[in-house]
């Protein structure tokens, strides 16, 4: 058994992401496993420092958002959802151009938190940056509904 507890089409999953930061700098959900969920997001001005490599806020908020959508499918999400805790980043190589490619895999999965691991790669599968992130699970409020 896998452990998503909904199990949305990568479309669905990427639907749900309109009108937020992840559609603005162009992250791209493109794969769920058994126990993994996986996005892309590209390497250009959008997200480049001023010294025209990838900005490791731009690491942390792809890191961020595909921890986050995969903690969110593995709650049920009309009572429960979760919500960013803590993040931490290494910055382990720098990246001027392409596409970069972050797994998030679990490392706890409970009923109040979840830690996730994130490695981001480029297009030569060379680790670029590595993550953690830890998740807070809370129960939604009486009439709170899910984001579409």
């Amino acid at each position: 058994m896998g452990i998503w507890r909904t199990e949305p089409t990568i479309a669905e999953i990427q639907e749900h992401a309109r009108h937020t930061l992840a559609e603005h700098i162009d992250i791209r959900f493109t794969e769920r496993g058994a126990d993994f969920l996986r996005a892309t997001m590209p390497v250009n001005p959008h997200t480049h420092q001023p010294s025209g490599v990838l900005h490791g806020g731009a690491s942390v908020a792809l890191a961020e958002t595909v921890g986050s959508v995969a903690a969110n499918l593995c709650v049920d999400r009309a009572t429960q959802m979760c919500l960013g805790q803590e993040i931490n980043a290494n910055h382990l190589r720098p990246v001027a151009a392409g596409l970069v490619t972050a797994t998030a895999r679990p490392y706890h999965i409970g009923s109040r938190s979840q830690v996730w691991h994130i490695e981001i790669r480029d297009e030569q599968d060379k680790l670029v940056c590595i993550s953690r992130l830890t998740m807070a699970v809370v129960p939604r409020k009486p009439g709170e509904a899910a984001r579409k």
